[in-house]
C-alpha cells in the first residue's frame, strides 16, 4: 500500500454464511487482505453449520479486527498486533468448521487435523523449515522456557553417558548457558533462576557499546567445556538492533565440531525471533540455530506461538524434553488438546509473512525513516536515537528516540499526548516507566537520556500522514512540560 494514506477502497466484510456439511474436505475460500474488516453471522433455518464468505453488502452488524481509533495513533506495533482480516477468517473458519478433537478419528476430528497440518506447513515454510520440525506452543514464554529446560536435561542425560564412557571425571561440574544482557524476560529471569538455585551457570555477554550488539568473538570466547546452550534474540524488542545470529551459527558449528572431536558436550544454539518475524526475511538454516521462538501476536496473528527444533526426533536432532505430560499431542513434546482455531490462525499468518515480507519491510521502512526525519526536523539537535548506531542494522519498524531535556522523561511526554498510543520500552515493564531502560543502559545510553526514551514501532498500515501527526503531538507534549517547569 502507499506509505502515505490507508486504502479504505479496499475494505471488506467477511460474513459467516450458512453451508451444508463440508464433509473430511476442507473448504478454504479466496478472501481479500484488507486493513480492516468485518465478521458477520448469519443465521439459517436449515443449518447451524458455517463457512466464511466475502460480502460486503451484508449486514453492519459487525466486529473489526483492526480498530479504527479515529482520535489516535497506535504506534506499539512491537507490544502487539491486530488480527490481520485473513488471519481472523482463518480462525472462524476453524472454529465453525474444524472444531472436532484432533485426536479423534471421526470426520470431525480428520477436519480439524487437517487444519493443523496445514498451519504446520505454513509456519515452516515461513522459516525454511520442514514441517516435522515445528511444534505448537502458548507463546514465545512458553516456547523459550522449553528450550532452556531441554537444554539443562540434555546436559545430564549426556552428562551421564559420557561419565559412564569414562570421558567426564568431575563431579562438580554444572550445566552452563551462553546468553546476552539484552534479552527478553522470558529468556533472562529463567536463566537468573537457573542461577540462584545452583541450577546451572550463567554468562551473560555484554553488547558492544559501538554498536549495540554481542559481537561473535564475545560469545564463542564465553563457551566452556560445559556450556550446553547458547541463546542471542535475533532482534531486540526495545531498540530494533539485529544480532549477528547467523555468524554466531555458523562460529558455533565450527567449535561444536572441535568439541565432539575431543569428546566435550555438543552445544545447542537457540533464537527468540519473535521480534524479527513479519519485519525480515527469517530462515532457520541460514541462521544456523537448533532452536527457534516465534510469537503469532507480534505479526498480526493470534496470541499463540510455535518453537522450531532442528531435526526433532531424530537420531542427530536437537533435543527437546516436554515441561508436562499428558494426552501425547504434538508428539508428547507439547501433550494438550490443540487449540485448532488459534493455530489455523497462526498458520495464515505465517503465510502472509512468506507471500508479502519485501513489501512489509519496506513499507514499514520508508514510514519509520520519514517518522524519523520530521523528528529531526522538529527538534533540531533535540533528539537522539537509541538503536541507529554504526555497524548494526535495525529491524525496518522500530525508533527508540529520547527527546533531550531535563524533565523530559519519556513516560511524562506519552502521558500528556493526545493522540499517540506508545511506550518507553518492553511491554512487560510498562509499570516500570520511571527508571532507565536496562537494554538501553547496557549499550551505553547515558542514564538521562534513557529515562526520556519513547519506543515508537509502525506497523503494515501506518501512513506518512499518521507519524507526522504523531510528530506534532509529541512536540505539543513537551511544549506542555517545558511551559509548566517555566511557571513553576
Amino acid at each position: 500500500m502507499n506509505p502515505e494514506e490507508r486504502n479504505t477502497d479496499v475494505d471488506s466484510k467477511v460474513v459467516l454464511l450458512p453451508q451444508k456439511r463440508l464433509g473430511k474436505q476442507m473448504h478454504h475460500l479466496p478472501l481479500k487482505q484488507t486493513s480492516s474488516c468485518n465478521i458477520t453471522t448469519i443465521a439459517s433455518e436449515e443449518s447451524d453449520e458455517c463457512v466464511i464468505s466475502d460480502e460486503s453488502s451484508q449486514t453492519d452488524e459487525s466486529s473489526i479486527c483492526e480498530t479504527e481509533y479515529r482520535n489516535s495513533v497506535y504506534l506499539d506495533y512491537n507490544a502487539t498486533t491486530p488480527l490481520d482480516c485473513e488471519v481472523l477468517a482463518a480462525i472462524n473458519q476453524a472454529l465453525h468448521v474444524a472444531w472436532g478433537n484432533p485426536s479423534s478419528s471421526h470426520e470431525a476430528g480428520i477436519n480439524a487435523k487437517t487444519v493443523i497440518k496445514e498451519s504446520r506447513d505454513q509456519v515452516a515454510t515461513m522459516i525454511g523449515a520442514s514441517a516435522e520440525e515445528i511444534i505448537f506452543t502458548s507463546g514465545g514464554t512458553e516456547s523459550n522456557n522449553l528450550v532452556l529446560n531441554s537444554a539443562i536435561k540434555h546436559f545430564w542425560n549426556s552428562y551421564a553417558k559420557k561419565t559412564s564412557e569414562g570421558m567426564i571425571t568431575n563431579d562438580s561440574v554444572r550445566p552452563h548457558i551462553v546468553s546476552s544482557s539484552l534479552e527478553h524476560d522470558s529468556i533472562k529471569l529463567v536463566l537468573e533462576h537457573f542461577r540462584q538455585q545452583k541450577i546451572a551457570d550463567i554468562t551473560f555477554v555484554s553488547p558492544s557499546l559501538e554498536t549495540g550488539r554481542v559481537e561473535v568473538k564475545d560469545v564463542i570466547s564465553a563457551m566452556k567445556p560445559s556450556t550446553c546452550l547458547v541463546t542471542v534474540m535475533l532482534a531486540n524488542n526495545e531498540t530494533g538492533i539485529i544480532q549477528p545470529i547467523a555468524e554466531i551459527g555458523a562460529s558455533m558449528s565450527m567449535k561444536n565440531k572441535e568439541r565432539a572431536e575431543s569428546g566435550e558436550l555438543v552445544a545447542y544454539f537457540h533464537t527468540d525471533a519473535a521480534q524479527a518475524i513479519g519485519k525480515i526475511t527469517v530462515n532457520s538454516e541460514t541462521l544456523g540455530v537448533d532452536y527457534l521462538t516465534l510469537v503469532g501476536h507480534k505479526f498480526y496473528g493470534p496470541r499463540i506461538g510455535a518453537l522450531y527444533v532442528k531435526k526433532l526426533d531424530k537420531e542427530n536432532g536437537a533435543a527437546l524434553y516436554p515441561m508436562f505430560y499428558g494426552g501425547g499431542q504434538e508428539r508428547n513434546f507439547r501433550p494438550g488438546t490443540e487449540n485448532t482455531g488459534m493455530i489455523a490462525g497462526l498458520g495464515k499468518a505465517c503465510e502472509l509473512v512468506t507471500r508479502n515480507i519485501k513489501r512489509y519491510e519496506k513499507h514499514m521502512r520508508t514510514v519509520r525513516d520519514h517518522l524519523e526525519k520530521q523528528l529531526e526536523l522538529t527538534f533540531p539537535n533535540g533528539v537522539h536515537f537509541n538503536g541507529r548506531l554504526t555497524g548494526s542494522e535495525r529491524i525496518p519498524n522500530t525508533c527508540n528516540v529520547s527527546i533531550l531535556g531535563k524533565g523530559l522523561e519519556g513516560h511524562k511526554v506519552l502521558s500528556r499526548a493526545q493522540k499517540v498510543q506508545a511506550s518507553v520500552g518492553a511491554a512487560c515493564h510498562s509499570s516500570t516507566v520511571s527508571r532507565a531502560s536496562p537494554i538501553l543502559l547496557a549499550i551505553g545510553i547515558p542514564e538521562e537520556v534513557a529515562k526520556n526514551a519513547i519506543r515508537l514501532s509502525v506497523g503494515r498500515h501506518s501512513t506518512l500522514q499518521e507519524v507526522e501527526t504523531v510528530v506534532k503531538d509529541i512536540k505539543t507534549s513537551v511544549n506542555l512540560i517545558l511551559s509548566s517547569s517555566a511557571t513553576c
